[in-house]
């Protein structure tokens, strides 16, 4: 362990936030899955494809899968993402898996990842915005069905092809989904199944986050070892095969799709226009369930309107992170699980 990180970790157990292997990050939110409630999930990515920073988000996700009950793994390109991108996130988990039960019992086993992970489309909509089921799209609903009384949050990272048309086959399923999409480039991608959905189902619980997202990378605090290459470098480099892989596909941090995983972590998200980790956002009017980047002027970083509702909370969510990929710290590090 690197003498910085070894400082920092002394500093969390003097100041009596060092717990369970991690230093509780000082977030003013008092809802979310850091705060011990439990959201079901399921993540549509097209990891994989032509921007590696879906691998940085997984890799994210899965150091916090303790926290969630994670349905589903649905590999939804455009592009060359597949099943099998989902699989190499998951091998690596499987190498540090013995190290992550040390600090909580409830990481599901590397088994369970796999057999939830499935193919989606391959190709965008056609015009009407669905064509034919796939395996991603049956798996949304056969979920959505389930008899859990708890809604089931799709975190969409590209194309929102499977979810159009898990909608379009089984619109009954409407009133359990909350659906988090990272919109931009991937709406771009499949034009025709937003349309399809933002058109046809008013009524379906959407967030839309255009712009918003890439708070997660532009702006807030980067100073010192919250930057972007920085904190990489010293965080994230070695700390398992996690860490490695996540280097490998990147060597800073972007991890766009991020924020949708954020919003359940901190902040109440029966209320996507109060404050959470990952946004705030704002109601259009476009029936009762639908939001969307904020506008107001303070608000905005740069080009990017709402960013600064995500970068605002940089230190806190990157330093939850440290502190848990400090699980997978070097070996000789003085970090241990409590016994």
């Amino acid at each position: 362990m690197s003498g910085k990180r070894l400082f920092v970790a002394r500093i969390c157990i003097l100041i009596g936030l060092f717990s369970l292997g991690r230093c509780e990050a000082s977030s003013r939110l008092d809802n979310g899955a850091v705060a011990g409630d439990r959201y079901r999930v399921i993540v549509s990515t097209d990891i994989g494809g032509s921007d590696n920073d879906d691998f940085q988000s997984m890799i994210h996700f899965l150091i916090y899968a303790d926290l969630f009950d994670i349905e589903g793994l649905i590999a939804s390109p455009p592009g060359a993402g597949r099943v099998e991108h989902i699989h190499e996130s998951i091998d690596a988990y499987e190498q540090d898996y013995p190290r992550l039960l040390l600090y909580s019992n409830l990481y599901p086993t590397p088994g369970h990842l796999r057999n939830i992970a499935k193919q989606g489309a391959i190709n965008p909509a056609p015009a009407p915005g669905y064509s034919e089921s796939t395996e991603g799209s049956r798996w949304i609903v056969e979920c959505a069905r389930s008899d859990a009384p708890r809604p089931l949050y799709v975190l969409v990272w590209g194309s929102i092809t499977d979810v159009a048309q898990a909608v379009h086959d089984a619109p009954d399923v409407k009133s359990r989904l909350r659906v988090y999409f990272i919109s931009s480039w991937n709406r771009s991608q499949d034009k025709a199944a937003r349309d399809y959905l933002y058109e046809h189902h008013p009524d379906l619980w959407l967030i839309e986050s255009d712009t918003t997202f890439r708070g997660m990378y532009v702006g807030g605090d980067q100073s010192g070892d919250l930057g972007n290459r920085a904190f990489v470098e010293m965080h994230i480099r070695s700390h398992g095969a996690l860490g490695v892989l996540f280097e490998k596909k990147l060597p800073a941090i972007k991890m766009g799709d991020t924020p949708s995983v954020l919003f359940l972590l901190a902040g109440d998200p029966d209320d996507p226009t109060g404050d959470h980790w990952g946004g705030s956002y704002v109601s259009t009017g476009h029936g009762d369930y639908y939001w969307t980047d904020r506008q107001d002027i303070e608000l905005k970083e740069g080009k990017y309107p709402g960013a600064r509702t995500v970068n605002r909370w940089r230190t806190d969510f990157l330093r939850d992170w440290q502190a848990r990929m400090e699980r997978l710290a070097p070996e000789g590090s003085s970090i241990r699980p409590d016994p």
